[in-house]
Parts: structure tokens; sequence; C-alpha cells
């Protein structure tokens, strides 16, 4: 079975590099429909984690193709030490290499050409991308907004090359900084608004229908609503191939001077602007004032019943403040509300710390105390469920591919890549759950370090026992030994360790 791999990246769709164009005299020099086309299209050729290439390697591994055609180096990778993995992979798996326009061998000769044209490959892409940042900051400084970045209020004008109203999307923005900034408004701050507009019916920025008080507090902080609209804010250098590589991409900001403003059509005034901004300050600070009380527990309690997260609330009753651990989230944009349940703060506070002074005086019981914790059977049964459902969907690829190589029918094979790409999202799916339910079951088995966790806990707990400990103390005590507090009901918790 031949293999054909082709590749073309975002920047290389938009200057019309074809797809089909590379499948075509890849199908030509192969001189046979008998084939599998390995696609990634939109990837980048700086990353080694491609669906479609990583796919094909795990098919030349497994003996399913035994020939590869691709239509130029370039499209394995434009870096040469990436090439080189691929080239050394595919001669270990036994499989033939051939491009439609370089002639590769793999004698002394040919290696050293490969080289040298992958070399070559890689300062190209680096001198496009530097031409490419500088193009961009040159039409910025003189005034074009570069490209559409999606900002809600506005469309991009590709011919002005500038932003112009939406009016309805415009609209919303009125009414959020309107809700805000109006002393006498019936919404109480930002998760107020979030609500309202949820209520409304009105489409998120991404069309969604329920509005996260995050997005609503991002439009009142955002400057571009004034008409200033800032351009090389972000150092982005290397984050679109962190993003397709899977890594975690963090925005930079550069420093203000480097910032190039450009004007675009004002929806907000500076003065309702600037006093939005101000009451965002004084929101924070009244946040933190109201949030000082010091939870023991805080960030550990869990819901037995419903599995949510419990945090901690202020109450009052005859006029006097106490605090419970309750099981509701009431922001806006919450994925799940909670089940409700409450359970009293020192109650909880009590509990858990006789619990952990029980364990700490008696380290023996350590293991009792583990005992004691029920085992989630149903989490073992739901990660068998997902391992036979990755199987499952395994096999079915594998027949797919064996359909394709057996059957003499002309078959669809655009059909057939849209069913194995649904099967590869299934299985990143049933992966992805597998991963967190593993991660759920972890604390039922046994950690080699749980010994010495206990026994730097049980040092530091004897090195102040004497000293009629204060909360902090008991606080740090408590995050040393204990992973988890899960509350069944008023009666029942169950303290999961490390």
């Amino acid at each position: 079975m031949i293999g054909i791999y082709v590749r073309v990246s975002t920047e290389e769709q938009k200057k019309g590099y074809s797809v089909e164009g590379q499948i075509n005299d890849c199908i030509n020099m192969a001189k046979t429909d008998n084939i599998i086309k390995y696609v990634d299209d939109g990837y980048t050729g700086e990353i080694l984690n491609r669906p479609a290439l990583t796919k094909m390697l795990e098919d030349a591994e497994n003996e399913i193709i035994n020939k590869i055609i691709c239509y130029d180096p370039d499209r394995l990778s434009r870096k040469l030490l990436n090439q080189l993995i691929i080239t050394e992979k595919l001669e270990k798996f036994n499989v033939e290499l051939k491009f439609v326009r370089s002639d590769y061998k793999s004698d002394p000769e040919g290696q050293l050409y490969f080289q040298i044209r992958g070399a070559f490959s890689e300062f190209d892409k680096a001198k496009i991308k530097h031409n490419t940042m500088t193009g961009r900051y040159r039409k910025a400084k003189k005034g074009h907004v570069v490209k559409g970045s999606g900002l809600f209020g506005y469309d991009y004008d590709r011919e002005k090359k500038t932003y112009v109203i939406n009016e309805e999307e415009a609209k919303v923005i009125k009414m959020i900084f309107d809700y805000f900034t109006d002393p006498h408004t019936k919404f109480k701050g930002i998760n107020g608004i979030a609500h309202h507009l949820t209520e409304l019916g009105i489409p998120t920025p991404r069309g969604k229908k329920v509005w996260h008080r995050q997005v609503v507090r991002q439009m009142l902080m955002n400057e571009s609503y004034t008409g200033r609209y800032f351009q090389n804010k972000y150092n982005t250098e290397g984050n679109y191939v962190k993003k397709q590589a899977g890594e975690r991409v963090e925005l930079r900001l550069r420093p203000r001077e480097e910032w190039l403003e450009t004007r675009i059509p004002r929806i907000i005034s500076d003065e309702q602007f600037n006093f939005a901004q101000q009451k965002i300050k004084h929101a924070k600070r009244r946040f933190a004032n109201y949030g000082r009380h010091n939870y023991l527990l805080s960030g550990l309690v869990r819901c037995g019943r419903c599995g949510e997260t419990m945090t901690g609330r202020k109450r009052k009753s005859h006029g006097k403040d106490y605090f419970v651990y309750e099981c509701r989230k009431n922001y806006a944009g919450a994925k799940s509300r909670g089940c409700g349940r409450e359970m009293s703060e020192n109650k909880l506070n009590k509990i858990v710390w006789t619990k952990v002074v029980d364990m700490l005086n008696n380290p023996e019981k350590v293991n009792e105390y583990k005992d004691d914790i029920p085992a989630k059977n149903y989490l073992l049964e739901e990660i068998t469920h997902l391992e036979n459902q990755i199987k499952r969907v395994r096999n079915g690829r594998k027949r797919l591919l064996s359909l394709i190589s057996i059957s003499d029918d002309e078959l669809n094979l655009d059909e057939i890549k849209e069913k194995m790409r649904e099967l590869q999202d299934e299985e990143k799916k049933y992966k992805e759950s597998l991963k967190e339910l593993k991660k759920e079951n972890k604390h039922q088995k046994h950690n080699e370090y749980s010994e010495i966790i206990l026994q730097e806990t049980l040092q530091y707990y004897l090195s102040v026992k004497d000293t009629n400990f204060d909360k902090n103390q008991m606080k740090k005590i408590i995050r040393m030994i204990v992973e988890e507090v899960v509350v069944v009901d008023a009666k029942t918790v169950y303290i999961h360790t490390f």
C-alpha cells in the first residue's frame, strides 16, 4: 500500500497553495489508485505533532504502508531536524520515501543534498516570517488595522483596512456600559448584567446563549471602544507553533511604548469608560474586604452528593454573621449550579481537625482512615468502559483502512476521510475523559510518597504542638496531608489524604 502525504499551513491556504494539486501530482507519480491519503490541512511544518503525520508514521510502523510519496521535502517539515527525524523513522520501518519535486536517495550524496535543501527551506521560512511581521508593523504604523481580530461591536473593512461599527453589536456594548455606570441601575454589578443579558436572549460574542461575568468584565475594560485600538500590543512570537503543538499559550504584553495606536470609530465616551474603570477598582476593594474571612478548608471541600466543589459563604442569623460551606455556584456562566447542600464551617472544621490530629497522634491509624474511604467502584467501571470505547474506535479505523486496501469497488474516499476524522475526534474525546477519571481515581491507589508526606507533616505538627495552634498553623498542617474533604451529609465526612 502506498501512502500520500500532503500539508498546507493556514498562511499557505490564504495564498492559494492547493492540497488537491499536491494530491494529484503524488497520484500521478504513484501510478495507482491503491493509496491512502494523509492530509494535514492548516498545520505548520514547524511541529512534528500533526494528526495525519502521526497516523502515517503509525501505519508505517504497523506495515500498513510500504511506500510514501510526498510533494516536496518542506511538506514533511520546514525544519531540517524534523525532516531528519521523520526520514530516520521511515528507514527504520523499511518504508520507501519519494518526492515529486526532489530526487531523494538514501546514499551519502543523497543525504547531503537533502540536508542542504532542508537548511534552505528552514531559512526561507524564517525569512518569510520576518518579512510578514515587518510588513504588518509598517501597515500598523500608517494607521491601518492589519487584520480583523473579531472585535465585538465592529466589522472589519478589508478594503479600507479598518474597523467599522456594527450597529446591532454596538447597541449591546452601550447597554453594558450604561447598566454598569448608572448609579440607579437595578442590576447588581457585572454578575447581574451577565444574568440580565442571558435572560434577554442576547447572543454572546461567540454566539452562545449564556453570558459569563468575565466576558462582560473584559468588555468594560476594553479601551478599543473609546476609538483607541492598539496593535503590536502582545508578543506572539512562537504562539502559533505552540498552539498547534498542543502547548499552553500565554499572552505576553510588550512594553507600553511599543504599542501602536490606531484610531477607529468610537462607541463609548472617554468619560463613561473612565468612570467604569473607577467602579471596577472600587468593586475589587470591596470584594477584597468581604473575602477576608480565613476559611480553614478553603479549596478542599467537595459535595458527596453531586461532586461539585463547596465554597465558603457568609450568612446572618439574629443580626450576627456565621459561615458555611455551600454547594452552589451563583456566578453567571457557571457550568453547574450545584445541589445547594450546606454545612456549618465550624462543625466541618472541627470534624476534619479532630480526624487529622487523631491521625498525627496515632500514625498507625492512617491506613484505617484510608480504608474508611468508600471505594469509588463506579469510577473503575467508567474507566473500563472508556478503555473499551477507545479500542472500538481504533478497530473501526483499522477496518476502514482494510476496506480501502482490499476493495475493488470504487469507494467514496471523501466519505471515508470524513468518517476517519469523526473516529479520530471520538478517540480524542474518550482519551480526555479517561485522563480525568484516572486523575480522580488516583487517591485510591497507594502513593509511594505517602510515607514521606506523613513524616514531614508529623515533624511540623510536633514542632508546634505545644504552642496552642493558631488558624494558620492548622491550615498548613491540613494542607500538607489532606487532598480533599468530601461531605456526604452532616454526620458523614470523608478525608482523602495524599
